[in-house]
């Protein structure tokens, strides 16, 4: 099989940025003897090198003469990753997982004339003035409390009455009582990650136009529904509910913490539920919607899953685009991604377990799903700034210096 000899090209650090992207570039069409697509991917615990290659092989059957070069992501985002190689003046054909907004969309190919790019997952919702930059080819959902049957009932927890953040708190006191470490988090991106599951549910439920608002410098991090998310996340760290270390844990092995039964409950993604499979720890898993301090249920923070774009500097745009096209209507192609991190399309099914299917049912009473596009897109690197954030509520800073640094970043940015 090609998956044997296709080549893959890890990120370098700085130094050797240059070397690397030259090391993956275009003389290997010459080798090949036919077009080499050279395509950024996202990698994680569920989609792994293995993965990519095995969905990518079934593309270079059904096209001969077209090998994938997959380069790999996972230490930094795919938009830095691709920045590199464009300063390097060696562009690569696709990134996956990137989200161009009005600033970087030049830098992609615009797919409004394509008939099947409309009709992909929230195109309308991340249309950049309305253009069709990106494609995606499913939706995650992200406020989601994964929860240790065993350890609720240990602790004489009934999963269907949190439906507040007192609620949840109370709830933490009781799982740490009966012997477990409440909540599990990381380092890495996982830390302000899990505080947008929780926070954007309740402050974007209760006003979906916030982010814009923001923008247009009508109101503060410091003013708003945010600092009481803020201050209940200190108040875990303080009582223990949240440990200290957790900054030096990486995604994958807190992940493998919970699943272990270490920790009793795990705020993250519908991604989550192939990990789960594939431990065969999904039946004793349950799961509930994200309490809020606002109305229950409430919104579903998402994204579109799986988003592919086609670089503008491509040196194979036309066949670049077919392959988006293919990985993004092709029904093998769509529901192997699908399954692969958990996501979901209309119209689209596949076998899921007792998990899966407990997250599909709270998609399907959620009253809307929350997604960052749009005018409600924050400003590039703002995930990395709230990140370093809330991480810095570990280290003593209070809820409101948090609140004022992100007002004070936001504001260095426009």
């Amino acid at each position: 099989m090609r998956t044997m000899w296709r080549r893959a090209c890890a990120v370098a650090v700085a130094p050797l940025v240059m070397a690397s992207a030259v090391a993956c570039g275009g003389d290997s069409d010459q080798a090949a003897g036919g077009t080499t697509l050279r395509v950024i991917v996202n990698i994680t615990p569920n989609l792994t090198e293995k993965y990519w290659n095995t969905l990518f092989d079934s593309y270079e059957k059904a096209h001969p003469g077209v090998t994938v070069k997959l380069e790999l992501t996972g230490t930094i985002a795919a938009d830095a990753k691709l920045r590199q190689d464009l300063a390097a003046g060696d562009p690569p054909d696709v990134v996956q997982q990137i989200t161009p907004t009005a600033d970087t969309a030049s830098l992609f190919a615009d797919l409004s004339d394509q008939a099947w790019a409309t009709k992909t997952p929230l195109a309308d919702q991340y249309a950049v003035d309305g253009k069709h930059y990106m494609v995606g080819v499913g939706e995650q959902i992200q406020s989601l409390v994964f929860y240790n049957k065993a350890a609720f009932e240990k602790a004489g927890l009934d999963a269907s009455a949190i439906r507040t953040m007192d609620d949840f708190t109370a709830a933490m006191g009781k799982l740490k009582g009966a012997g477990y470490q409440p909540l599990q988090t990381a380092g890495q991106w996982v830390t302000g990650g899990q505080f947008s599951m929780m926070a954007d549910a309740g402050v974007l439920t209760a006003d979906p136009k916030w982010m814009a608002k923001r923008n247009a410098k009508k109101t503060s991090f410091a003013d708003s529904g945010y600092v009481p998310y803020l201050k209940d996340y200190k108040g875990w760290i303080d009582k223990g509910y949240l440990q200290k270390s957790a900054l030096g844990v990486t995604y994958a092995d807190g992940q493998t913490a919970f699943l272990n039964g270490k920790s009793a409950m795990y705020v993250m993604g519908s991604f989550f539920v192939p990990a789960a499979d594939a431990a065969k720890k999904s039946d004793g898993i349950g799961v509930f919607t994200m309490p809020t301090d606002g109305a229950y249920p409430s919104g579903q923070f998402g994204n579109v899953s799986n988003p592919y774009v086609v670089v503008n500097k491509s040196p194979h745009k036309a066949e670049a685009i077919k392959f988006v096209k293919w990985a993004t209507t092709d029904p093998k192609a769509i529901k192997s991604q699908l399954a692969s991190d958990g996501n979901l399309r209309q119209g689209f099914s596949y076998p899921m377990s007792s998990l899966g299917t407990s997250v599909q049912k709270i998609l399907d009473k959620a009253p809307s799903v929350i997604v960052k596009s749009g005018e409600n897109q924050p400003i590039a690197g703002f995930s990395d700034e709230l990140n370093k954030q809330v991480q810095s509520l570990y280290t003593g800073a209070s809820p409101k210096a948090v609140a004022d640094g992100l007002d004070k970043w936001w504001n260095s940015q426009q």
